[in-house]
This record gives C-alpha cells, structure tokens and sequence, in this order.
C-alpha cells in the first residue's frame, strides 16, 4: 500500500489502494499506442500474452497449481479471437505485451477445448488464488473488451468504426468522429449520525447482509449533490457534508465507485421500498461484529474486496485512517 509524507492536505493512508480490482501494476503506453505500426510490432511479439473473455467472463488455464488468466497471443485463432476487440492493455512487471481479446466460442466450446474454465471476476477476487495486479488487470481488460463489442458502429452516424489507438479509441472514417471508452460514476457513502451509521439491503445481496448505500451520479451532478440525493431517494434522510475517502474500478461493466462518509441532518427513515428491503442504523460496536461473522442475528456486511467493506471498516476502526 501506498504511503506518503504527512503534510496539510495529504494523509499516509490511502484507502483506494487496498480496495478490490485496484492493484493494476500495468505500464498502459499511452503515448506510444497511438501508432498504429507500434501496435502489430507489440501484437506480434513471440512473449505476447493475451486475456480472453467469453462474453463477461474470463477464460481461466487449470492445468497449472494455479489457475492463470493468461493465455500466448499465439492462443488467438484456438479461441477465435475478434480483431475489433482485442487491445492492447499494458505491459506487466515481467516487461511482456499484455492485450485482451473477445472469444469467439461459447462457454461449452470453451471448456472442451482443453483444462478451461469461465470464472466470473467476484469469485476471482474473492478466493484470493490472483494477485491484485492480475484482478487489475482482469477488470481493465473486461471493461475495454464489454466495451469494444457494445460500440462497434458510430453513435453519431451508424457507420462501423475501427479500433484505434491500441483500443483506447474507435474512430469512424464516415464522419470523423472518435468516440473513448466510458466510466460511468457511481457514488457508494456511509451516512453518519454520531456513533452509529445508516445501511440498507438490496433484494440482490446475500442473505442477512447490509451496506453502504449507492447511486448513479447523474449528468451535471457532483459527487456529494449525488449523495445527497440518492440518499434522501433511498431513505428519506437528509444529508449535510459529504467527505471522500476512495475509489474503486468495478468492471461489471464499467463503472468507477467513489467512496464517501456522509453526515446526516436527520435520522427518521423513510425507505424506497423499490431500492431496499430494509434499511436501519447500526452502532459501531454492532458493525464490528457483523464484519467479524459474530453478530447475534448472523447480520453480515459485504466481502473484504469490495470498496463498501473499506468503507466501513475504516469508520469502525478510525485508526487506519491515520496509516497505523
């Protein structure tokens, strides 16, 4: 984890850096990807290394102790790999060409085409056989590669584009418009009212478990107007100051989560019952037990990769904000 000198603005704690799927070590070339030629030299390196994805889901190598993600370029025509989708994506610590590719081969292909298997990227980050930098690398590559196949053809006119800049672009020759991958932000906050905090449940969580609130930041928005508002949405509670604390890549598809305490101007709830199935306060003591599986009711909070656990862990323990 990062760590830097104490000054006036700046902490020695930086909490995005132990959030899930952050780790990505990958030197990205940005000035040099614009070239085209520089692209094919990369592409056709003998040590070039590749990340395949069948659909939303990675392609894993079991043959080894370990599953792998990483596959030789040379594995491209064995995957029916898409030229329009694959990308150059960074080189990694051992200096080797990292790209990423959309299979052409559904799951069932996949896995009688050798030791394979499609792992999706939460099981990925929650069994811990990876390394961050390789979960980093993963969602990077996931989220260009979702992006590629979902903008094949101009926004502006409906020609096809091509790709461009290693994959950081797609430009269309019909009306000379270049079009960027997107991020789309996405506000998660901790609501506060003295010693206790707000938390909800979403029909999609795992039984008995709560979190952090989220929301879409919405064109024209800043960070903390969204949480003001998507809080006041989702539970009828108004909020005050609004203070950031990290951020985390989720590729599912492409969204970046930006995580904030909030400070509460009131405490009555009044749930979107559309949102949650519940929503209530919970003291520090009874979080921390939630956290450590030893709440009586069995009340959970989410897994340790995800930025709502940071989030929360680090107003339970205040101690780590100061980097001890």
């Amino acid at each position: 984890m990062p760590t830097y000198p104490d000054s006036l603005f700046f902490n020695t704690y930086e909490a995005s850096a132990i959030t899930g799927f952050c780790g990505n070590d990958l030197n990205r070339e940005a000035l040099k990807r614009p070239d085209g030629a520089w692209f094919e030299e990369q592409w056709t390196r003998v040590d070039a290394k590749c990340l395949f994805f069948c659909g939303e889901l990675p392609i894993m190598d079991m043959s080894g102790d370990v599953p792998s993600p990483y596959f030789p370029a040379t594995s491209f025509d064995q995957f029916a790999g898409n030229r329009e989708t694959t990308l150059f994506l960074g080189f990694g610590a051992d200096e080797r060409p990292l790209f990423g590719s959309l299979a052409g081969l559904d799951e069932e292909a996949v896995e009688a085409a050798g030791p394979y298997k499609l792992i999706n990227l939460r099981s990925l980050a929650m069994q811990g056989f990876l390394t961050r930098a390789d979960i980093g690398a993963l969602a990077q590559g996931r989220s260009l590669v979702h992006w590629h196949a979902k903008h094949q053809f101009c926004a502006n006119c409906g020609v096809a584009t091509k790709i461009a800049e290693g994959g950081y672009r797609r430009d269309c020759d019909a009306c000379d418009h270049k079009h960027f991958p997107r991020t789309d932000p996405v506000a998660i906050w901790l609501t506060l009212s003295g010693d206790k905090c707000l938390m909800g449940r979403s029909g999609r969580f795992a039984d008995n478990m709560y979190s952090c609130l989220a929301g879409f930041i919405e064109p024209g928005e800043t960070i903390e107007d969204a949480v003001r508002r998507e809080n006041f949405e989702e539970s009828g509670i108004r909020v005050g100051r609004v203070s950031y604390h990290a951020s985390q890549p989720w590729p599912f598809p492409a969204s970046l989560m930006v995580g904030c305490y909030a400070e509460a101007l009131s405490t009555e709830i009044d749930m979107d019952e559309e949102e949650l199935v519940d929503c209530r306060w919970f003291s520090r003591d009874e979080v921390a037990l939630m956290q450590k599986g030893e709440h009586p009711d069995g009340l959970t909070t989410p897994p340790d990769f995800s930025i709502a656990y940071r989030i929360i862990s680090d107003w339970v323990d205040p101690e780590n904000l100061s980097g001890t």
